[in-house]
């Protein structure tokens, strides 16, 4: 594909960021726009390898036509490089922006080289699309009459609801938010994903006929949405045994949105928040321009708690609000520069990166601001209810300790650090618990909702569930594999047969 020698002519460049100097001061997405020559360059350096492992099990779960749109990009075919980016991905402009691309860990040349640039080409080619005037509103040719409601309108509810509107049927997606997109608008900061980018793709699948519902929390009658984030204040209940009389099937797209909590002595201080509490804070206060409801870390010594793409959104908002200092705490080891003997290709590598978080901190406060093999112990107190420090411990992966956790506590490394706000980023355990005890769902052991992947059928008839409510906390292309494989159940339950497309990969729950 592409150019016959280009991987040997041409090395990996990536798409560069802004300067974090510059884009610091602001809240715009930190990429740059760049020249098609040099696109055309990178989508040259894709081989033509007998098995593109970029589309594999470990690759990309919506089979992306990865090895066709480079060729095409190289060849300046940007129209027909976007029919197969769309074949396959009901939103490219996320996974583009949002996605830690596994199809580049699996890329054949990354065995000898650096992979092919695949996101960046992915990106250039919607948004080009967009500029272009090429994606316009693709209505049905004729409904069904059969009607479907989404719980849930991230991007697993969202590619379940297109997909289903492509087949004809009436879709109405409930989202409990005040706007639409869930993880989307709310969870991914704006830096990385701009909310125009996501109100852009939503307003053309209204103009495609699908309904959507704000404020509309699907669950029992007294389940208090007012606790969650700020973006649920004018939310209302809904009874989710409505839905089942209404609608011919129901999707449950909701997400794991239930936040690890780390209950040591102190928790209740204030000044401690969950990741997703801060990052919703911050993107409503955006939007609306108002900065009543603001979890501000203006002049405040920050710690984030946790890696990961949610700790580094916490970093970067942390520092463009004007923090003091910034330091991040992981109890892992730092991972190595290369992959491990454990870690063989075309596994996703598990190596040490510096994201734009970790850049950014570095330029304001001169170092990396991550710290690993630390222990978090106590939260101490000002006097006055609020959280003034952290206590912390080294620990040693080395040595496991016999039924206890799988390191000990080195003696004699305690620290006292200074922590004005406390941001908890340690990922998900699940959806939470009110919806399923209202319809009596079966879940699975880790309290996802339990639904076979392939059908998505859940315990309860025309009930299905799809993306991390399902799976767990997962990636954003693996919501939309999600979405469109539920999509096609729902489709063959209704109709008797469909004629949606498979989802990306047939897998095993287990990969």
């Amino acid at each position: 594909m592409g150019k016959p020698t280009g991987f040997k002519e041409f090395q990996r460049q990536t798409v560069p960021y802004r300067d974090p100097v510059l884009r610091l001061g602001d809240y715009g997405e930190i990429f740059t726009e760049p020249p098609v020559e040099h696109l055309q360059q990178q989508g040259a350096r894709c081989m033509d390898c007998g098995v593109p492992f970029c589309q594999s099990i470990n690759g990309c779960p919506v089979d992306n036509l990865i090895p066709e749109w480079n060729d095409l990009v190289y060849n300046n075919r940007w129209r027909d490089a976007l029919d197969r980016l769309h074949k396959t991905n009901n939103f490219p402009e996320f996974t583009g922006r949002a996605c830690p691309a596994p199809c580049e860990g699996a890329c054949v040349l990354g065995i000898t080289d650096p992979p092919v640039t695949i996101k960046n080409i992915e990106n250039a080619i919607i948004d080009r699309g967009f500029a272009e005037g090429w994606i316009t509103p693709n209505l049905p040719e004729k409904r069904t009459g059969k009607k479907v409601a989404i719980v849930g309108s991230g991007p697993a509810g969202l590619a379940a609801a297109d997909q289903l509107n492509k087949a004809g049927h009436l879709v109405t997606v409930y989202e409990r938010a005040d706007r639409i997109g869930g993880l989307l608008m709310y969870g991914i900061p704006n830096m990385k994903l701009g909310k125009d980018v996501v109100d852009r793709r939503v307003d053309l699948l209204r103009e495609e006929g699908i309904t959507f519902i704000t404020n509309a929390n699907v669950g029992p009658a007294d389940a208090d949405v007012t606790q969650i984030s700020t973006a649920h204040r004018e939310t209302k209940n809904i009874d989710p045994a409505n839905l089942l009389d209404e609608f011919d099937a129901v999707l449950l797209a909701t997400g794991a949105t239930k936040p690890r909590d780390l209950p040591i002595p102190g928790r209740e201080l204030s000044g401690i928040y969950m990741a997703m509490e801060f990052l919703t804070a911050n993107t409503k206060c955006l939007l609306d321009d108002n900065n009543d409801e603001l979890i501000s870390a203006e002049d405040k010594n920050v710690v984030v708690i946790g890696g990961g793409d949610t700790g580094t959104d916490c970093i970067g908002t942390s520092i463009r609000q004007g923090c003091k200092s910034m330091i991040n705490l992981e109890i892992v080891p730092q991972p190595p520069d290369e992959r491990a003997p454990d870690n063989p290709w075309p596994q996703w590598p598990r190596i040490f990166r510096t994201d734009y978080g970790h850049e950014e901190s570095a330029v304001k406060f001169g170092s990396d601001p991550r710290t690993y093999t630390v222990e978090t112990v106590d939260f101490i107190s000002d006097g006055n209810g609020a959280v003034k420090a952290i206590k912390t411990v080294q620990v040693d992966w080395s040595k496991p300790q016999e039924n206890g956790p799988p390191f000990s506590r080195i003696e004699g490394s305690e620290k006292e650090l200074p922590a004005d706000i406390v941001l908890l980023a340690m990922g998900f355990l699940g959806p939470e618990a009110y919806l399923a005890e209202s319809l009596g769902l079966d879940l699975d052991p880790r309290s996802n909702y339990k639904a076979q992947h392939g059908p998505f059928a859940t315990s309860i008839e025309k009930v299905f569930a799809a993306g991390d409510c399902r799976r767990g906390q997962s990636l954003v292309v693996w919501a939309i594999n999600e979405g469109r494989g539920a999509a096609r159940s729902i489709d063959r339950f209704l109709m008797g047969d469909s004629r949606l497309p498979a989802p990306g990969i047939a897998m095993a729950d287990a990969v």
